[in-house]
């Protein structure tokens, strides 16, 4: 049985550092596992990147012309709004590798066109690691809702307009994949309720299947031990937050951790306490008051992060709207409670109060109770961390998830 994954990068972002788990977890047990990438930084010969300058030139280029129809709506959130309209190659180099079942993840930046997915030449499987499969180009709807029916008028895009580039954009998915023999999956229930309920998937075989976890990369180090690895020079308890670009996009909720930090501040909790900021790249420092903050660069290998979550007292995820965050998980995996809204995907990360600290949603005052509740008691905060490790072994272990994924392969190939 030979996979060929496609993902537009290999090891950068949430959506690509899960794709390259499963990848690396289908071949620990047996599965000839290929993935086709638009920007490759690991060395694997299994993970196929465009080569030389000119390559990676095209793939720029690629992308400048893709996002050509957002250049009008610029002056909104076109960060998060990827047209797809391009065509390109990438079903070519997938079909090149002769694979039983295309396994794509998250697929824009210009990687994989609309119209490309029917060129394939094996049954689709399809991981969802956001909303974009059926939305009209967004990667999430900051709650609008217009997927369910027919999109336009996007808010995304401040657009007025009923027959937008959004509405296209959804046309097209809904022409294009028609007949398609498609298979999706999504890691959180939210999500899959969302796909099932949506004008572009609906009617389509939908499954649920976590992400996975190396349990044996992400475990509990001694606290002392892991502060020391990352020069952290405190006792405080440590609160932790970690976002790419969490300024630049509101549903990271970064205004709400602002505000919740404030009223936990101004409750008593600003002695002994402090921030610790993880994984922005942006060169001026978060405002973040009420508490001294301390940042850390950008992490890369697995232990410098594993040291990082266990040094943490809490780990904070204010996020609005999301899917299964991969930090929610690994921070679970090291022993540390997580408190989040209750939005999305994150219930199936956090049960409340038993590994962790569901706030109602946008309440930024609940946030701060909940972080307050899990520090407040030392006995429960090691219960908390006791049933925070065992919830991610029994239910985001890489090699369990990767079995699931054998499984589903088989199931499509004997029923074709």
């Amino acid at each position: 049985m030979r996979i060929v994954k496609l993902s537009t990068m290999d090891s950068s972002g949430g959506a690509a550092r899960a794709a390259l788990r499963l990848h690396n977890g289908l071949r620990a047990i047996g599965v000839d596992s290929h993935t086709v990438v638009q920007h490759k930084t690991v060395n694997d010969d299994s993970i196929h990147g465009p080569r030389g300058k000119m390559a990676r030139l095209v793939s720029n280029t690629r992308l400048l012309i893709d996002q050509l129809p957002v250049i009008p709506h610029w002056h909104h959130s076109s960060d998060v709004f990827a047209p797809g309209w391009l065509s390109g190659n990438t079903w070519r180099r997938a079909n090149a590798l002769n694979p039983d079942i295309v396994h794509l993840h998250w697929i824009t930046k210009a990687f994989l066109g609309i119209r490309d997915l029917a060129r394939l030449n094996a049954p689709i499987v399809w991981t969802l690691h956001d909303m974009w499969a059926f939305t009209g180009g967004c990667h999430y709807d900051t709650g609008c809702g217009r997927y369910l029916q027919t999109c336009g008028s996007c808010p995304v895009l401040g657009s007025s307009r009923t027959r937008d580039l959004a509405h296209r954009l959804q046309s097209a998915r809904l022409r294009e994949w028609e007949g398609l023999d498609m298979t999706i999956v999504c890691p959180s229930r939210w999500l899959a309720d969302c796909a099932r309920n949506s004008a572009v998937l609906a009617g389509r075989h939908i499954e649920v299947i976590p992400n996975g976890i190396n349990l044996q990369a992400y475990r509990p180090i001694e606290k002392t031990a892991a502060r020391k690895h990352l020069s952290i020079t405190t006792d405080d308890r440590l609160i932790l937050f970690g976002a790419m670009g969490p300024t630049e996009n509101a549903r990271k909720g970064f205004s709400q951790l602002q505000s919740g930090l404030q009223h936990l501040a101004a409750s008593g909790w600003d002695k002994h306490t402090r921030v610790i900021v993880f994984g922005t790249t942006e060169s001026t420092q978060l405002p973040l008051s009420g508490f001294p903050v301390q940042h850390i660069p950008q992490l890369q290998r697995d232990e410098d992060l594993a040291a990082l979550y266990s040094a943490a007292d809490v780990f904070v995820a204010p996020s609005l709207q999301d899917n299964l965050p991969n930090t929610v998980m690994e921070a679970l995996a090291c022993g540390t409670p997580c408190v989040a809204f209750n939005i999305g995907g994150m219930p199936d990360l956090i049960e409340h109060k038993e590994n962790g600290y569901l706030a109602t949603p946008r309440d930024n005052e609940s946030l701060a109770r909940g972080i307050a509740w899990v520090l407040e008691d030392l006995p429960r905060w090691q219960q908390l961390s006791r049933q925070a490790r065992a919830f991610t072994q029994d239910h985001f272990d890489l090699a369990v998830v990767a079995k699931q994924y054998k499984q589903l392969y088989s199931d499509i190939l004997e029923q074709r």
